[in-house]
């Protein structure tokens, strides 16, 4: 970006003369290097690439950095969209990758590297398990590529690949310039994805809970882009689809962890008339003026971990921003300015009971939690909590690793009774009977929709789905 203005991007010319060198190698090329960049569909089971589909920000991310200096081709398979047997067409097959879909990336890195070519794995599941994904391919970009862009570049176009790009410093978001979304919108299938559009003001997350993989993806420095830059991103997508009010959906991990810059991006927000929502921590919330500025700034809802009703959970998964005492606080609080509470509740740690489940199911209809969210304790691949319970897990089939399968067999509870109360919350909170009480005196919204989908899903729930 340049004059704070989002259509515009920094030049990679800059006094660096890695960059300098990469200009050199991109003006000798006798025809510009193809690139395939794919989002793989999950194999799982369970709901998570059904329906709406959200835009893969990082990969868009990518795509606009690749674009400048190759010719990029956009594969999103949750669309519909499939990836070709036959590669010959490309250069490089770059594809990214979660847990839970990295058995499809491997399949698809497998099939590319048999073909000869220059194949990059980058995302949650390579970072976190890199000598794993590198048996796979050429290269594994360890957490975000922008930190590491000029280098790996520069390699594809010499044909010299490093094993696995690491930045020695992560890059400020300083001037980070805005994905370019006409990769992903040129799919014919692109009205899968959903009408939210993903926005990223920060990164990292110096909190440090035990389960969590951001702060080995993204540090635990906490980074943030000018506020007139994100707010000119706002208006680049206002104009783009010629209307003011646009529903954005931040990709922040914390992004109220410095209250001052939140408070003040808010403001901005407040004077151009946007939608939004987005994942939040609790250390703020129990104040007033927070959810009433975030309810002025346009606000729909937020995304909070309230994970469980047991101090003794909480405590052991280092989730020092969640105090119980605060819970109805927070609530009251958003919910007096209009804003709508998706809730994440998490059970299979050693401390749940069945009384667990209970304190729960009460929690969410006295606080009318409007979107409840129920997932299985999934300890993921590169985190403490994985190290710490890997003797304990039932299988490593990454298909599985989704939240919502049944990982270990918690202390107190054990597997077939954690399963069936497990079931029996969410069809209970999903009962129409419980959707109507949760949802009086709430506007007919899309979390309407959302809650008559669930209605619909959680019937035919059992227990062997989670197994």
């Amino acid at each position: 970006m340049q004059n704070g203005h989002p259509d515009t991007i920094t030049p990679l010319t800059a006094s660096d003369p890695s960059s300098e060198r990469l200009q050199r190698l991109v003006s000798e090329q006798k025809s510009r290097k193809k690139w395939l960049l794919v989002q793989p569909v999950s194999n799982t089971s369970m709901m998570v690439d059904s329906g709406t589909v959200s835009m893969p920000l990082n990969l868009l991310m990518v795509a606009t950095l690749a674009g400048e200096l190759f010719d990029v081709t956009f594969i999103d398979e949750r669309l519909g969209d499939t990836v070709p047997e036959d590669l010959s067409g490309y250069d490089v097959v770059a594809i990214t990758s979660r847990t839970l879909n990295a058995t499809k990336a491997y399949a698809i890195a497998d099939n590319a590297k048999a073909q000869g070519k220059i194949v990059i794995l980058g995302g949650v599941h390579p970072t976190m398990l890199n000598d794993e994904a590198r048996e796979h391919c050429s290269s594994v970009v360890y957490g975000e590529i922008e930190s590491v862009w000029t280098e790996l570049a520069t390699d594809v176009l010499l044909g010299s690949m490093k094993e696995v790009y690491k930045a020695s410093a992560l890059k400020p978001m300083t001037n980070m310039r805005h994905p370019d979304f006409t990769h992903a919108l040129q799919s014919k299938r692109s009205k899968k994805y959903s009408s939210l559009i993903p926005i990223l003001a920060t990164k990292g997350c110096p909190v440090g809970c035990n389960f969590c993989t951001t702060p080995t993806i993204y540090g635990k420095n906490y980074r943030y882009r000018e506020i007139d830059f994100v707010i000119d991103e706002m208006k680049y997508h206002q104009e783009r689809l010629g209307k003011e009010k646009i529903n954005l959906s931040f990709m922040d991990d914390n992004i109220s962890f410095r209250p001052k810059y939140f408070m003040e991006l808010l403001e901005e927000m407040s004077k151009i008339g946007v939608r939004w929502n987005a994942n939040i921590s609790m250390n703020f919330l129990h104040k007033p003026e927070v959810a009433e500025l975030a309810g002025r700034s346009g606000c729909d809802l937020l995304s909070i971990g309230f994970e469980s009703l047991n101090p003794e959970t909480l405590k052991s998964v280092h989730k020092g921003s969640n105090r119980l005492d605060n819970y109805g606080t927070v609530v009251s609080n958003l919910h007096k300015n209009g804003i709508a509470i998706q809730g994440y509740f998490m059970f299979g740690f050693d401390n749940d009971s069945e009384e667990s489940f209970q304190l729960t199911y009460d929690f969410i209809m006295e606080n009318q939690i409007e979107f409840p969210v129920f997932s299985l304790v999934t300890p993921f691949p590169g985190t403490p909590y994985y190290d710490e319970m890997k003797p304990r897990l039932r299988h490593f089939d990454w298909d599985k690793y989704d939240t919502y399968h049944y990982m270990f067999e918690p202390e107190k509870l054990g597997g077939e009774k954690l399963l069936e109360n497990f079931v029996k919350l969410q069809k209970e909170v999903y009962k129409g009977r419980a959707i109507m009480q949760r949802m009086k005196g709430k506007p007919l919204n899309w979390v309407w929709f959302v809650n008559y989908m669930m209605h619909r899903f959680t019937k035919k729930l059992t227990p062997e789905m989670y197994l």
